[in-house]
């Protein structure tokens, strides 16, 4: 479904990524784990376009080598509203939501680029179902939320854009245990809805019980990738990467 070949990404000079390759499968499960500063969510950034040579500002100063291909078309060179509309949604580190607009609002925004009114209505009340708090607060101002509330948002606000890979950057950052706990067994919900999903994630032993397979990343580069029983054979990357 996704494959991503010999990305290279560099920031006024220095590598953020160096001859990264990944590739996700329709249905799969897939993590990319490693230390912070490894050059996960410049990976997620870059498959989305937000780090394309068209965009101006920091961008520009970016340069990005290699191809990125969904379902054998490449996207490397399209800008991010024409890489949503193909289905590759990318719910963003820190949350994100829109601060000073409702739950409601949140939502209702994931669902812009869609035309099918009728459909964006049954898909608000499965996320709801998915996620109840999100209904009990649907008019409160999204600020409001707690940071596990707003991982809710930010998870169901990609949801009203009709993923088909939905890819979701280090969800679990500043949530207390139970919180983390509920965030991904909710994740863990979206998945067997029948959504690829591509997650990065700092905490390897969630990220690692969720996936059918994973890549452990570290300075730009991939060192490792396999099931989580084959990386669990490598001592050293055991130790050094996933932090068991």
């Amino acid at each position: 479904m996704l494959k991503v070949n010999n990305l290279t990404v560099q920031y006024d000079g220095a590598m953020a990524l160096n001859d990264v390759s990944i590739n996700v499968e329709k249905g799969e499960f897939v993590s990319v784990v490693g230390p912070n500063g490894a050059g996960k969510s410049t990976l997620l950034k870059t498959i989305s376009g937000i780090l394309g040579q068209f965009q101006r500002g920091r961008a520009e100063r970016a340069k990005v080598s290699g191809t990125i291909l969904f379902e054998e078309e490449r996207i490397d060179k399209l800008g991010p509203s024409n890489i949503v509309k193909k289905g590759i949604i990318h719910c963003p580190e820190r949350r994100r939501p829109f601060p000073e607009m409702s739950v409601l609002e949140n939502l209702i925004m994931g669902s812009y680029l869609r035309k099918d009114k009728d459909q964006i209505k049954k898909d608000l009340q499965l996320t709801y179902e998915l996620f109840p708090v999100l209904k009990e607060r649907r008019d409160q101002m999204a600020q409001t939320l707690s940071g596990g509330e707003q991982q809710m948002l930010a998870i169901g606000r990609a949801l009203m854009s009709k993923p088909r890979l939905l890819t979701i950057d280090e969800p679990s950052l500043g949530l207390a245990p139970l919180v983390k706990k509920k965030v991904f067994e909710s994740i863990k919900e979206v998945w067997s809805s029948g959504i690829t999903i591509l997650l990065v994630e700092q905490d390897a032993s969630i990220a690692l019980g969720l996936a059918n397979r994973a890549y452990v990343i570290t300075h730009g580069r991939i060192a490792a990738q396999g099931t989580r029983e084959e990386l669990m054979k490598k001592e050293d990357i055991r130790e050094m990467y996933i932090g068991i």
